[in-house]
């Protein structure tokens, strides 16, 4: 499963984060074919991942940021019968682990603030066993590079990405990927 994501990754390794409708309505437009949809609520996620797919994009939710849902295994059920997103996106690992049993792509995502944060972070790994992982701020090369060096996890480099060279500085220094909110880079 990872592979296919990592297949479309290849062919354009940017990914559209959108946190609004205005957001939206230009990512799909573009050459991204992942988009990372960052807010939304029960009531209008439905209709944001059917947006994304009737471009042919995979949708990944933020389950964290899924106003009117608790960070319960519930949510993930909800996203699941009540959406066709391909993936998601989460800080906590039980929350990861739990979404791959849902068939969804995983992405656990981290705020790389300190040597305590590196350090914590393959035993979380181990715990939520995701498709991909998420270094934010992702335009740290020597960061992406020893946490490339410690997990056997694709990473996507994401937050503060926002010039031509920090994309191409996180891919060289090992990211798969890069994930923006920036709607400059969607066009990289």
């Amino acid at each position: 499963m990872r592979e296919q994501v990592e297949d479309v990754l290849a062919e354009n390794p940017v990914i559209a984060a959108v946190k609004d409708k205005k957001g939206l309505e230009e990512a799909i437009q573009t050459d991204c074919t992942i988009i990372f949809i960052l807010n939304s609520d029960i009531i209008n996620v439905g209709d944001i991942v059917d947006q994304v797919k009737a471009h042919n994009k995979l949708a990944f939710v933020h389950i964290d940021l899924l106003e009117g849902t608790s960070n319960k295994e519930v949510a993930l059920q909800f996203l699941k019968e009540s959406t066709n997103a391909d993936g998601i996106i989460s800080t906590k690992a039980q929350m990861v682990h739990a979404a791959r049993s849902y068939g969804f792509y995983t992405v656990h995502r981290f705020f790389l603030v300190d040597s305590m944060s590196f350090r914590s972070m393959d035993k979380q790994i181990a715990n939520s066993n995701p498709h991909f992982i998420e270094i934010l701020p992702g335009m740290m090369p020597k960061a992406i590079g020893w946490v490339k060096d410690k997990i056997d996890t694709p990473i996507i480099a994401s937050g503060l990405v926002c010039e031509k060279e920090d994309v191409v500085t996180a891919l060289q220094a090992g990211a798969v990927a890069i994930s923006s909110t920036n709607n400059e880079v969607w066009y990289m």
